[in-house]
């Protein structure tokens, strides 16, 4: 679109001064003395003679002109809610439809009690409906596409081995992550970010697919699904009487068809219903952006304004040198200094650690801010430029590294004078993934950095899947006996508030210390009372199995004096 505004129809000069006005423009008026003392051009029609208020016109016409170039370039360059809308999908499949029908089903008949094997369950079907659509559609799965798949379905094994609700929460987000990157295909940080975004989108579209599908299929006859109705309905009249008839006359197999039917009641009928509407529209949702997904990857950021070498440089290489100079003392404590920096400051071992580790964390991630706005405004003229900021991130990174190390280092003194919980395993293992990054980002500088937004996220997956797989309740309560067996101390009311996964371990305890340690599961496990095996995990299965054989036998007395029940807070 052309900047001009105005033709020659709309803007003719004047003949001569004292000329008389046009309808519509403004008197004319005498020339002023001397001519047009600013030299500019002939004034307009509709422009005052003056000098002093033609200039004042002509910057109020340069403005509008300046206003409506700018708006015509914003009405010109597309907005990012249309740049990502994807094509139209392709109609929906029979297969589809009814793989998101049996995701429904069994998010109402396995998710009602829970989580656990059942959760798995309800998403393959899913699966299966995003798999059909994404054929429909003719899309091809790339090696990223199904790395991403997999590691989703590996992490919802995660809830169906462990009892603890933390880990099990942490692998779902995580499994909505890599699911969202394995339907939308993104491979930038804003699609790596927004990809999660898109199933909202799909949700909300996804119903009007089926739907649009649905009424397609009104016209189809009789005679295609009148065999499939009557072929299911006698094969569920059979299923019911036969199977009655087997459990009537054998009670081993209606135990064992009993544990595996999952128990619905009348009063469950809303929850039921709300699950299977969840589950129908989240396997809607899915196969709707296999099918078409949003294109995030077509959001560009800008990068920022590059500085000089001295303007970008001097802050970062002061930055080097304070933490050269901090991981010189931490070298010099780790090689034998501690007895006199402890001497010095008064503090104990664990005082020591318990002070620096959290702000080591902090350092850590504000790291990771810094260079991250450092590649941002970096200089990047040449080649020249690109090694120089190579080398000063690159020492930053490896000095990094080495404050990661003091960190894990400090918690490790932290956990043996006071025993290992899930706060500290949690930040032990977030602080190396932070490491991990590092890594990846001084691999980035090498080897170039097109990969890294899929590398952080598949690492971030990683790890969640190996703290899952790993068990942390397991691993603190693992770690606190060991730790009495070796100094007789023991902190019990801990323990009441762990999940069944810290079993194992803490049934290796003596007496009375057994009994406290694992009375407060006991308890939560007698209070859920029997749980079906589809909501039921590893975890929890082992616990009771343990339980069942070798009951907690310590009174309340008993426990009460060993410090069962004293309240105590984490950190």
């Amino acid at each position: 679109m052309s900047d001009n505004t105005g033709g020659a129809d709309e803007a003719q000069p004047k003949a001569a001064a004292g000329t008389e006005a046009t309808a519509g423009d403004s008197p004319a008026r005498p020339a002023p003395a001397g001519g047009n003392p600013t030299g500019a051009a002939a004034p307009q029609a509709g422009a005052p003679l003056d000098a002093a208020a033609w200039q004042a016109w002509q910057a109020q016409q340069q403005q509008q002109h300046a206003w409506a170039a700018s708006r015509a370039k914003a009405s010109a360059a597309p907005v990012w809610p249309a740049l990502v809308r994807p094509a139209e999908a392709a109609p929906v499949r029979t297969a589809t439809l009814a793989a998101a029908l049996v995701a429904g089903f069994a998010s109402a008949l396995f998710l009602g009690d829970g989580m656990g094997p059942g959760l798995l369950l309800a998403v393959v079907p899913a699966v299966v409906a995003a798999y059909v659509a994404a054929r429909t559609a003719r899309r091809t799965a790339r090696p990223w596409t199904v790395v991403w798949a997999i590691g989703c379905l590996a992490l919802l094994v995660v809830p169906a081995l462990r009892d603890s609700a933390w880990p099990s929460t942490l692998a779902i987000l995580s499994a909505v992550l890599l699911g969202a990157l394995a339907l939308h295909g993104s491979r930038t940080w804003p699609g790596i970010l927004l990809s999660p975004l898109g199933f909202f989108d799909s949700a909300v579209s996804g119903v009007g697919w089926a739907w649009k599908g649905l009424r397609s299929r009104g016209g189809v006859s009789k005679d295609r699904w009148l065999p499939v109705v009557k072929a299911t309905a006698v094969a569920v009249v059979l299923l019911v009487l036969f199977g009655a008839l087997f459990a009537s006359a054998d009670a081993a197999f209606a135990d064992l068809l009993g544990g595996l039917m999952p128990d619905v009641s009348i009063g469950d009928g809303p929850i039921r219903f709300l699950l299977f509407l969840l589950g129908a529209v989240l396997a809607l949702a899915a196969a709707r952006t296999a099918a078409a997904p949003l294109r995030w990857d077509r959001i560009k950021v800008a990068p920022g304004k590059p500085r000089s070498r001295v303007e970008w440089a001097l802050p970062l290489v002061v930055l080097n040198l304070l933490f050269a100079g901090f991981n010189a003392v931490q070298l010099a404590v780790l090689f034998g200094g501690y007895d006199k920096v402890l001497q010095s400051t008064g503090q104990t071992y664990a005082e020591y650690a318990r002070q620096g580790f959290w702000q080591l964390l902090w350092a850590t991630l504000l790291t990771l801010v810094v260079i991250a706005l450092a590649l941002r405004w970096a200089p990047r003229a040449g080649a020249g430029d690109r090694r120089f900021v190579r080398t000063v991130l690159g020492v930053l990174c490896a000095l990094t590294l080495v404050v990661v190390a003091s960190a894990l280092r400090r918690m490790d003194l932290y956990v043996d004078a006071y025993g290992l919980t899930r706060l500290r395993v949690s930040v032990a293992a977030m602080e190396l993934w932070l490491g991990l990054v590092i890594v990846l980002i001084m691999a980035a500088g090498v080897f170039g950095a097109r990969w890294l937004p899929r590398a952080v996220a598949g690492s971030s997956a990683a790890v969640v899947l190996a703290f899952g797989l790993l068990s942390p309740d397991g691993m603190v309560a693992e770690r606190n006996v060991t730790r009495y067996t070796a100094d007789k101390k023991i902190d019990l009311a801990y323990f009441q508030s762990l999940s069944a996964d810290a079993v194992p371990a803490l049934d290796r305890l003596p007496e009375p210390q057994r009994s406290c340690a694992l009375r407060g599961i006991n308890d939560e496990m007698a209070r859920d009372g029997d749980v079906p095996w589809y909501a039921m995990s590893l975890g929890e299965y082992r616990a009771r199995q343990i339980l069942r054989e070798r009951p907690v036998t310590a009174s309340y007395e008993v426990c009460s004096r060993l410090g069962a029940f004293s309240t105590r807070t984490e950190d």
